[in-house]
C-alpha cells in the first residue's frame, strides 16, 4: 500500500534533514508523527520515526545527566564528514581554521588561547566540511574530553609549526595519540595482526603551518626529508594563504565519501545540494539515504556519469562514483 505522505508531513521532514540540534530534531520527528497519514501503508515507517525519537530522547537525557556531573562538550557533527584539528599551543590550528572557513576565532600569540573545543564550516565545491578546533594536546593541561572528541572525528589533522622544532613537535603529537589508543589508519582496513586491542583507528594527517615565506620553505623540504616518508605532509601558510586549497581537497578527500545528486524523471537533475554518501554505496544505498519506503518500492534506476554512463539503466547493486546522478523509477 502507498504511503501518500502529505506536505505536512514532507515539510516536517525537510525540516528534520535541516535540524542541528538534538532539540529541533525532536520537535521535527514529533511533528511528523503528528502529520503522518495513519493506514497499513505507514505502519513501518511510523515505528522506524518512534525507534529515532526513543533513540533521540535518551541521547538528550544521557547528555543532560552527563553536564550535571562535570564540564565536558560534545559537537554534533555537520555536513559531509568531520575533521578534528590537533597540536601543540601556538601552531596556528585557529588560523588555519579562520583561513578554511571565514570563521572568526580568537587567534593569539601565547598558549591555550583556544579553551573550548569551536566547530565551522568548510565549503568544498558544492558541500561542506565540519573543522573543529581543539585545545591543544599538552602535558601540562588537557581536559579528558579532547581526546574523546579527536576519536569522534571522522578524520584527524596534526598541525606542527614549521619555526619552531617541527619534528619534535611531530612526535610528541603522534606519541601523545597513541598513548590515548588514537592510531592512524582507517578501520577495517589495518590489518588484524597490527590492530591494537582498544584502539581507534583515523585517517590522520600532518600539516606544517607558518610555511610563509622561501626560508621556511626550504625548511620545509629539510623536515620533510627527516621524518618518516610514509607519513603524509603538507605544507600550508594560514597567514598568507599557501598551499590552503590542497590542503582542502585533501581534508575532502579523507573523508571517503561521495556526492550523488537526484533527479527526478522528465526535470533536470538537483545539482544544489548533493546527497553524500560513504565511498563504494550502490543505488540500493543512494534510495535508502533518499527515503526508506523508496528504497523498497523502486523498480530501476538511470544513471548519468562523467565516467562511465551517459543515461544508461543500471541495477541496484551499481557502485556510484562522485558527481553521479540518479534518477529512481517506481
Amino acid at each position: 500500500m502507498p504511503a501518500n505522505l502529505t506536505p505536512q508531513y514532507l515539510a516536517a521532514e525537510k525540516a528534520f534533514k535541516e535540524a542541528r540540534t538534538i532539540e529541533e530534531k525532536i520537535a521535527c520527528l514529533e511533528e511528523m508523527l503528528r502529520v503522518i497519514p495513519k493506514h497499513k501503508g505507514t505502519n513501518h515507517l511510523q515505528g522506524d520515526l518512534r525507534r529515532r525519537l526513543s533513540r533521540l530522547k535518551e541521547q538528550e537525557q544521557h547528555e543532560a545527566a552527563a553536564s550535571r556531573k562535570g564540564h565536558s562538550y560534545r559537537i554534533s557533527k555537520e555536513g559531509a564528514g568531520q575533521v578534528a584539528l590537533a597540536g601543540l599551543p601556538n601552531t596556528g590550528k585557529s588560523a588555519l581554521v579562520n583561513r578554511l572557513t571565514n570563521a572568526t576565532q580568537e587567534v593569539a600569540p601565547y598558549p591555550f588561547t583556544t579553551r573550548a573545543p569551536q566547530a565551522a564550516m568548510m565549503p568544498w565545491r558544492d558541500v561542506r566540511v565540519q573543522l573543529v578546533d581543539l585545545p591543544p594536546v599538552s602535558l601540562e593541561f588537557e581536559e579528558h574530553w579532547v581526546v574523546d572528541l579527536l576519536k569522534a572525528a571522522d578524520s584527524v589533522v596534526a598541525v606542527v609549526d614549521i619555526t619552531a622544532d617541527p619534528i619534535g613537535q611531530l612526535e610528541f603529537t603522534l606519541a601523545h595519540l597513541r598513548e590515548r589508543k588514537l592510531l592512524a589508519g582507517r578501520a577495517g582496513e589495518v590489518p588484524e595482526q597490527e590492530q591494537v586491542p582498544g584502539a581507534v583507528y583515523r585517517p590522520l594527517i600532518v600539516v606544517c603551518n607558518k610555511v610563509d615565506g622561501e626560508v621556511e620553505k626550504e625548511d620545509f623540504e629539510v623536515f620533510r626529508e627527516l621524518v618518516d616518508p610514509e607519513q603524509e605532509i603538507l605544507p600550508v601558510s594560514a597567514e598568507t594563504g599557501y598551499g590552503i586549497e590542497p590542503f582542502r581537497d585533501k581534508l575532502w578527500e579523507m573523508l571517503r565519501v561521495i556526492r550523488v545528486y537526484s533527479k527526478a524523471p522528465g526535470h533536470q537533475p538537483d545539482l544544489a545540494e548533493p546527497f553524500v554518501l560513504p565511498a563504494g554505496s550502490t543505488v540500493l544505498d543512494f534510495a535508502r539515504t533518499v527515503h526508506r519506503e523508496l528504497a523498497e518500492q523502486f523498480k530501476s534506476a538511470r544513471i548519468w556519469s562523467e565516467s562511465k554512463y551517459e543515461g544508461q539503466m543500471v541495477h541496484r547493486d551499481e557502485v556510484l562514483s562522485d558527481g553521479d546522478v540518479l534518477e529512481l523509477h517506481h
